[in-house]
């Protein structure tokens, strides 16, 4: 499985996309989307990792050691993209509405993961979900559902 998470990398660094969707590729965008709130905190709290390591392991049923390198991959993602439209046109193509909000409210938990919530989580949070044509209603319930979970 790790040679194909590193084969996906490839392809979407390069110039070639295949022409079916690809689970993994899902796979990794998610986990990029996830990662990037994790990142937008200056300190990267244990929790948050956790909080991102236990969503993907819930939605994509992989193993400790698939989820490492896929966390791996998705840090080295979303340190040299330029914008997010990659990975969000891809979760734009395989998911419905339900399931796009479902993506917000996990970076939202993700985001409350440590007790706290950064101006620039909040940001990063905000241009994925337009960018996922999630309205203003469902942002707001994702988020007010991840405080409530996260007991805040």
């Amino acid at each position: 499985m790790f040679r194909s998470f590193r084969d996906l990398f490839d392809v979407l660094g390069g110039a070639s996309v295949p022409a079916a969707p690809d689970p993994r590729s899902l796979q990794l965008a998610c986990a990029v989307l996830l990662v990037e709130v994790m990142r937008a905190d200056p300190q990267v709290s244990v929790q948050e990792r956790e909080t991102v390591l236990a969503a993907l392991r819930r939605r994509f049923d992989l193993g400790p050691a698939e989820l490492e390198e896929l966390v791996a991959l998705a840090e080295q993602a979303s340190r040299t993209a330029s914008d997010f439209h990659q990975f969000t046109s891809q979760v734009n193509d395989a998911l419905d509405q339900g399931q796009k909000v479902a993506v917000v409210e996990t970076m939202w938990r993700v985001a409350y993961a440590d007790g706290e919530l950064g101006a620039h989580e909040n940001h990063v949070i905000s241009r994925i979900a337009g960018l996922l044509h999630v309205t203003h209603g469902e942002y707001i319930g994702a988020k007010l559902r991840a405080k409530e979970a996260a007991g805040l």
